[in-house]
């Protein structure tokens, strides 16, 4: 028998005027998972929001408190690794944060010799909730030190030598004139740069020239704009400058009276 259109039955479908097309209306079950997998997104936006605050309030701190304590110009630039960051500060401890700082100035005796740029790498960073202590597991370091910050230093003009590892230094005196000696460039103890096996390269090496020259290069420089529970493991020269390389373990950083970074009197016993 013939049945028409009007005596079908549809169950669980809607019908849109084309008689090939149909739209299943979601079940309860489908709606659960929509709410469910809308309510994982919102927690997970907010978490990440959470956690990026909580790193750039560290990141602001830390580069904070390094300014003021190596007396920079420029705050410098800190990033704070691994994700997420507020689990790492409940546990206490930041995997790695790197710090990047330009221009820390001399400061007479004390502090010799400028440092262009220190780059900072600081493993299992601690604080003790002040932001003048931090103890970090391990530190590397570069200083790098331009040759014009050098060789206002030193009193001589100091630039790249022809030989890998080597550096070339002028001194310059009216009615005397010029000479030019290399020397080599090695890492000594206390934090040292020195220069030794010095050669006259260029010009004649007269008593007054020689004197300038010794008083500059004789001596190891210090490199004292660095923190402090370092230790100088090598000096690499360059075409622009000389970078110096530091390592520590087990750092403790502590901005003391006279606004330096220093390692703590337990440290400074262990390291004698």
């Amino acid at each position: 028998m013939y049945q028409s259109h009007h005596d079908e039955e549809y169950t669980g479908e809607a019908y849109y005027g084309d008689s090939s097309t149909y739209v299943s209306p979601p079940t309860r079950t489908r709606q659960r998972v929509i709410i469910v997998a809308a309510s994982l997104v919102t927690l997970l936006v907010g978490g990440v929001t959470a956690d990026r605050i909580a790193t750039a309030r560290t990141e602001s701190r830390t580069a904070e408190a390094f300014q003021d304590g190596m007396e920079t110009a420029e705050r410098p630039s800190v990033h704070v690794s691994g994700f997420p960051v507020l689990n790492q500060l409940a546990a206490g401890s930041l995997d790695h944060v790197s710090l990047t700082a330009h221009d820390i100035p001399a400061d007479g005796t004390t502090r010799p010799l400028p440092v262009t740029k220190l780059t900072v790498g600081m493993d299992g960073l601690k604080t003790s909730g002040s932001a003048d202590e931090a103890h970090a597991d391990s530190v590397t370091a570069t200083a790098f030190l331009s040759y014009a910050d050098v060789s206002s230093a030193l009193g001589v003009q100091v630039s790249q030598g022809a030989e890998p590892g080597r550096v070339d230094a002028t001194a310059s005196l009216p009615l005397v004139g010029d000479v030019t000696v290399s020397a080599a460039v090695s890492a000594a103890s206390g934090n040292r740069i020195a220069f030794t096996d010095v050669r006259t390269e260029q010009g004649e090496l007269l008593p007054p020239l020689q004197s300038l020259l010794g008083k500059a290069l004789i001596e190891p420089i210090p490199l004292r704009n660095v923190p402090d529970g370092l230790r100088l493991r090598s000096v690499t020269t360059t075409e622009d400058g000389i970078d110096a390389r530091f390592t520590g373990r087990s750092v403790t950083f502590r901005l003391d009276s006279t606004e330096r970074w220093r390692p703590s009197a337990g440290q400074r016993r262990s390291q004698s």
